[in-house]
């Protein structure tokens, strides 16, 4: 495991309870260095959408349990947010979540001239993800091509 998925899983552990506590869900956990500086960022969500309050009030539990485990050996921020309409489908509570409706696809390389793809969520599997695009044809992806699959969403 690398440093990152460790400080990630350690941070998921600690947040889990929280989350029962709070009646939110854990979305996602990064570590991710951005513009010189480390952040470790947690993603809630709930019924209704997470407000800026929730994400206080979490955020300053965490603060608490983040100094007394103290695991993180460099210096960090700690962020807790919204995962947003445009949120990556990342684990299978998200693909569950997304079945039958609309995703957008983008992919590495191009398929039949193309690298962006819309349709309705069909099936998944660990390595495959299927769509119905609308003219109703199915087109089946492996996951290790998907750069962005998410909701797709009209404005």
């Amino acid at each position: 495991m690398s440093k990152r998925e460790i400080y990630e899983s350690r941070t998921e552990a600690l947040l889990l309870p929280l989350m029962e506590e709070f009646g939110f869900e854990l979305v996602d956990v990064e570590y991710v260095k951005e513009g010189g500086s480390w952040y470790l960022r947690a993603y809630i969500d709930k019924e209704g959408g997470i407000t800026v309050n929730d994400c206080e009030a979490v955020a300053r539990r965490m603060n608490d349990l983040l100094d007394e485990e103290d695991f993180v050996e460099e210096s960090y921020i700690f962020e807790v947010s919204s995962p947003g309409l445009g949120r990556p489908l990342k684990k299978e509570k998200d693909y569950i979540r997304s079945m039958g409706k609309d995703v957008e696809i983008r992919t590495y390389r191009a398929i039949n001239r193309s690298k962006e793809f819309t349709g309705a969520l069909k099936a998944y599997t660990d390595d495959t993800v299927t769509i119905e695009t609308g003219d109703g044809e199915e087109m089946t992806f492996q996951k290790k091509e998907i750069a962005l699959i998410r909701l797709a969403f009209d404005f």
